[in-house]
């Protein structure tokens, strides 16, 4: 008869330590470094919404270098002494007059809620594959209405300026050069977009096209009411009383903050465009989109700007001595 004999299984635990050999030549991947920690992932995630700003501080940089430069031995024009003034204002004084602007702003402020509503829609519905055609559909369908609406406000907005007093001895200053340099920026991206979508046969092509056009429109209406509008400025007391456009102004003051938010959070992604990586491919768009984006977005940022010294400036009497 045969007896079996049951040995107790002693468990051993080892520790096993695990080398990866590392130096100069490898072997490693390019992306192990960052992508082994949270904040690489971070980094990772964040780098196509940073990218832009790189850019941006680039171009402010340059411009404020080339201010320094062109003042550099230049000395400052004192205005002449106004002694019929009864009283001195303090130099730490500063007012702003928001008359004739509550409209503009109350609207601006509403399109600003809704586009912020949108872009969260976006990328709730963007994470899911089912819901990719709905969620950029979605966002292109607010780009249009944005881009519709500052339209109109900016030919409204074009009649009503004609009223102030033109300065045409005013020349190209370098805010001028630097909005129409970054406009070069939604030209690019746009036309691409419309090459792209004109070979692509797809159901919502014809919305991306008709984006991309209304994109082009838009900012061509509003750099030449920029550039009209920063030489005009109030001239009599009704001017100053009844401000016109100044509405506007502000309206477009607030949608090109909207605008500059869509540009940010949503067009600097390759992968929210599915027909333009369709035609272009992952690399291709990728280039184009790092090449033209962040000076779109410049464009709205400085439009921004250049807005904002619209509505404080234009609305004043100008002195004697400018």
């Amino acid at each position: 008869m045969l007896t079996v004999t049951k040995q107790p299984f002693i468990h051993q635990t080892t520790s096993v330590h695990l080398r990866v050999p590392r130096g100069l030549k490898g072997p490693h991947h390019i992306f192990e470094c960052r992508r082994t920690n949270i904040i690489g992932t971070l980094v990772q995630d964040a780098s196509p919404f940073l990218f832009p700003c790189t850019i941006e501080y680039s171009l402010i940089c340059a411009a404020i270098l080339y201010v320094m430069w062109r003042n550099v031995s230049n000395p400052p024009q004192e205005p002449p002494v106004r002694r019929d003034l009864s009283f001195k204002r303090s130099p730490h004084h500063y007012s702003v007059d928001c008359a004739r602007a509550h409209k503009g702003l109350f609207i601006g402020i509403l399109i600003l809620v809704l586009t912020i509503i949108s872009l969260i829609l976006f990328f709730v519905l963007i994470s899911r594959p089912e819901f990719v055609s709905l969620a950029v559909t979605e966002v292109t369908v607010c780009e249009l209405t944005l881009y519709a609406t500052a339209t109109i406000a900016t030919l409204i907005g074009m009649i009503q300026v004609r009223h102030l007093q033109y300065d045409a001895e005013r020349s190209f200053q370098l805010d001028d050069i630097l909005l129409v340099g970054a406009q070069s920026g939604l030209f690019l991206y746009s036309t691409f977009t419309v090459i792209g979508g004109h070979f692509t046969m797809r159901k919502d092509t014809i919305l991306v096209l008709i984006n991309a056009l209304a994109s082009i429109v838009q900012t061509a209406c509003q750099t030449m009411f920029i550039l009209d509008a920063g030489r005009r400025n109030a001239a009599t007391p009704e001017h100053i009383r009844k401000k016109p456009g100044r509405e506007i102004v502000t309206f477009l003051l607030v949608a090109n903050l909207a605008m500059w938010a869509i540009s940010t959070l949503e067009k600097s992604r390759a992968e929210s465009h599915p027909i333009q990586l369709n035609f272009y491919g992952l690399w291709a768009w990728t280039i184009i989109t790092h090449v033209s984006m962040p000076l779109a977005i410049f464009y709205r940022f400085h439009s921004t700007v250049c807005l904002c010294e619209i509505w404080k400036r234009a609305y004043k009497l100008k002195p004697t001595y400018m």
